[in-house]
């Protein structure tokens, strides 16, 4: 650490009652602006140049502001791995190897940063977490690049590296600035086609009159304005933090004055702990991007409509599509947007073979790696198992309730369609202010103590959604009914839902049910976009049910087909099996020892 530079940031943070480490990174964040001014300045065609002040400038942060030296081992020691891993390893498995190793070393930085459970502190784990994205993300992108295009999705073509970059620029895109402590990651090429100015091309057939304009003679064009709107909305929302914290804090759910308000305004004071902690990420990110907007990464070409440059490249967050949210994926998709797009094109796309519709092991595989990525405690594990199952209640309420009203073509609203759109805000958002609580509480003991002063509302409704959307009761059947004859159709799914809602309770439910599952494991095709509705949020399945089914059928069926081929031994003595194996072993023994005597 710089002599004297922690002094004002002490005295500071005594004065508003936060630490010193709190204060230097935001300090960081708005430090960013006038630094990537300077970046955008360095000629473009001196590219070494912005990668060596890039590297600096991160240098200053990790060990001149933040004193991190075990940090900036850490981080080069994922990055240095993860470019010899892709470097030397020449097996399709090559980007599993780097994804253990990187999530094993990150994993082990969770757990150390938990043992010492101090907030107040910065340590690398916020940074480790987004050069893990980074890393994982390279380690495919090189293997993409060692297969040919007719293997590759349009995604992978775009992303692919036929040819590891110097160390120099791996380093520049490793260690970007703006980005270190609190994201947004991008991959590589996003970085190679910034650093070599091509990202900024016109693409073909655009009239160069329609260019966005640029100073002097830098390709990268002007990105003041829409940089300031977003430093100034971040600290707006930094503001709203600081006000707002004074008031909801973990201190007022976890003491005794909590428990003296009725239900109603533990509700709402549950809703706004929620709301206020989700203020503090609306900052960070919102100053983030809006410095690497100014750098000119954010760059997402020209806007058909508008004909104006677009700068959402890199956008991580949506907080008025959140906080208005009246379904499930609109509050979660909104939320951390990059980190879903990196557990859907590096996870959830690549465990599924090849030719095949992701399912259950897809869905499975990106909920393991988005709990593992954000750490080990209990509140985050409660808080995204009950999220997966809200979701699938918010999928099935939207599927069939939502219907009756709307017009029978499904397309235009009725005048009721009003009171519909206000309950599903107010169910969603007081859900979400229940089910995210563990996620800020972390610990078990204060997640179960918060959720048991509001009588775990939730769980009795969940419990009750699944009955109502089960297929052992009527209320399923009745609104598909209902559905088919508003529509005034006698299409297959009405004809079916007659025959259910006439014979409930028999099996002929359980056979739609299986049939259903069948042919969701049997689907053999290429994912599409129709698919991108399907896909599991931050690791959450989209319909825990469906899913639970499969995993039984699966087994079921891998039960059966080992059974028929004699792989299932009954009636197998492993004890004795063991004793004639060490037997044998030691009559080997003494003939060996034998023949060696005869020897000699």
């Amino acid at each position: 650490m710089l002599p004297y530079i922690n002094a004002p940031f002490v005295k500071v943070g005594s004065a508003l009652g936060t630490s010193a480490d709190d204060l230097k990174l935001v300090f960081s964040f708005y430090l960013s602006y006038p630094l990537a001014g300077i970046l955008k300045r360095i000629p473009d065609r001196e590219p070494w140049k912005k990668n060596i002040f890039i590297i600096s400038v991160s240098l200053f942060y990790l060990i001149g502001l933040f004193d991190l030296w075990d940090g900036l081992r850490t981080l080069l020691i994922s990055s240095a791995a993860a470019y010899v891993i892709s470097a030397k390893i020449k097996s399709p498995y090559m980007p599993w190897i780097g994804f253990v190793f990187l999530m094993g070393h990150m994993s082990i930085n969770h757990i150390d940063r938990q043992r010492r459970n101090d907030d107040s502190v910065v340590d690398i784990t916020g940074a480790q977490m987004v050069m893990i994205m980074k890393l994982t993300a390279f380690c495919w992108n090189v293997q993409d690049g060692r297969l040919p295009d007719s293997e590759l999705s349009d995604f992978q073509r775009a992303h692919a590296i036929r040819e590891l970059p110097s160390i120099l620029d791996y380093a520049g895109w490793v260690f970007f600035f703006p980005a270190l402590m609190a994201g947004p990651a991008f991959d590589y090429c996003d970085y190679r086609s910034y650093i070599t100015t091509t990202m900024f091309s016109l693409p073909p057939g655009v009239d160069p009159a329609k260019a966005p304009p640029t100073r002097k003679k830098r390709k990268i064009p002007r990105s003041g304005t829409p940089a300031t709107l977003r430093a100034i909305l971040g600290s707006a929302w930094i503001f709203a933090f600081l006000k707002l914290s004074a008031w909801y804090n973990k201190d007022l759910l976890l003491s005794d004055q909590f428990t003296r308000y009725g239900f109603l305004r533990r509700v709402w004071i549950l809703y706004m702990m929620g709301l206020t902690t989700r203020t503090k990420y609306y900052g960070v990110w919102t100053l983030t991007e809006g410095a690497c907007i100014l750098s000119g990464i954010g760059y997402n070409g020209i806007d058909a409509v508008t004909g104006r440059a677009k700068w959402d490249r890199l956008t991580n967050i949506k907080p008025l599509e959140i906080e208005l949210a009246q379904n499930t994926r609109g509050f979660v998709g909104s939320w951390n947007i990059n980190t879903n797009n990196w557990l859907r094109n590096y996870m959830y796309l690549r465990v599924t073979p090849k030719g095949r519709k992701p399912g259950f092991r897809a869905t499975l595989a990106t909920f393991v790696t988005s709990a593992f990525w954000h750490g080990f405690y209990p509140g985050y594990y409660m808080a995204f198992v009950l999220a997966s199952f809200v979701q699938t209640i918010a999928k099935n309420a939207r599927r069939n309730i939502r219907p009756l009203f709307l017009a029978p073509d499904g397309k235009s609203a009725l005048p009721s369609k009003r009171y519909y759109d206000i309950a599903t805000f107010l169910i969603t958002q007081t859900t979400f202010a229940f089910t995210v609580a563990p996620f800020y509480l972390l610990g078990f003991h204060e997640s179960m103590l918060v959720w048991g002063r509001v009588y775990f509302f939730v769980l009795p409704g969940v419990a009750a959604s699944f009955a109502l959307f089960s297929r052992s009761l009527p209320f399923r059947a009745w609104l598909l009914n209902t559905q088919g004859q508003r529509a005034g159709t006698a299409s297959t799914t009405a004809k079916t839902v007659d025959e259910a809602n006439t014979s409930l309770g028999s099996k002929k439910i359980e056979h739609v049910a299986r049939d259903e599952v069948k042919s969701r494991m049997e689907t053999q095709r290429r994912y599409s976009p129709e698919d991108e509705d399907t896909m599991p949020i931050l690791g959450m399945s989209d319909d825990a049910v469906a899913d639970l089914e499969e995993i039984v059928a699966e087994v079921k069926r891998e039960v059966e087909e080992r059974k028929r081929g004699g792989s299932l031994v009954q009636g197998f003595d492993v004890r004795k099996a063991v004793d004639e194996k060490v037997r044998e072993l030691k009559m080997k023994g003494r003939r060996s020892r034998r023949e060696d005597g005869v020897a000699q």
